[in-house]
């Protein structure tokens, strides 16, 4: 007689089973914090672009602009299903922390169509930067999923180029614009201390192993240095 074929059905999987696990076998909390940190700010992103898009002087800048909110509505939508998976709420998770966020948006209105172009560069720029350095400290898996919202970061170029031709045209603007990134720089680096610290689990996920201090120290250095790269790229400096 022969023995039964084993069912061709798909055996149902526990997407628990899927998260990255620790040495004990167990993901560290702190993960879906962070995702959920990150989420919140996602949300934010993408309001506070699409406010800013009232600014816009004609109809090519204002798609441009929507095609950077319609990214960050993608990187929320990834990062929402991590929290899901992890046993969050993502609205839950938006109203915990998206206050941080939106006070940083409010001492960054910006007001003129060219602060709201280097706000989108730098604050594309920075929202990249911040996740690089992110997910090398993490474990594998969430290191990927950082990776993958992280590769869809890319769409403000045009307001690089745009800022780059208006201070072409007025040198003058070249000073003012330069103050107004190295604001954004200040209060992006202030804001997301208050994020990380927001959760002592993930400061403790991000830099065990290292004096805190130091470790965040590094962190921002890092971002710093990439700040100033993106500046020049802007002619600004």
């Amino acid at each position: 007689m022969s023995t039964p074929s084993a069912s061709s059905e798909p055996v149902p999987t526990d997407p628990a089973a899927e998260l990255p696990a620790d040495s004990a076998g167990q993901e560290d909390p702190a993960v879906g914090n962070l995702f959920a940190v990150l989420l919140a700010g996602e949300y934010a992103a993408f309001y506070r672009l699409i406010e800013e898009s009232a600014m816009a002087p004609d109809v090519p800048s204002g798609i441009a602009i929507a095609r950077m909110a319609a990214s960050e509505i993608a990187h929320f939508e990834k990062l929402s299903e991590q929290v899901t998976r992890r046993g969050l709420d993502p609205a839950e998770s938006v109203v915990r922390y998206r206050n941080v966020f939106d006070q940083y948006h409010e001492a960054t209105t910006p007001q003129t169509w060219l602060e709201v172009l280097v706000k989108a560069y730098v604050g594309d720029g920075l929202a990249a930067d911040f996740y690089v350095e992110l997910a090398e400290m993490l474990p594998p898996a969430a290191h990927d999923v950082i990776s993958e919202v992280m590769a869809e970061t890319g769409n403000s170029q045009f307001a690089r180029d745009q800022v780059r031709k208006a201070i072409a045209a007025d040198p003058a603007l070249r000073s003012p614009l330069t103050l107004w990134g190295r604001r954004l720089l200040g209060e992006a680096v202030t804001h997301a201390q208050w994020v990380l610290a927001a959760e002592e689990g993930v400061m403790d996920l991000l830099f065990s192993g290292t004096s805190s201090l130091s470790g965040v120290a590094d962190f921002f250095d890092s971002m710093t240095a990439r700040h100033a790269e993106r500046m020049s790229d802007m002619d600004l400096g």
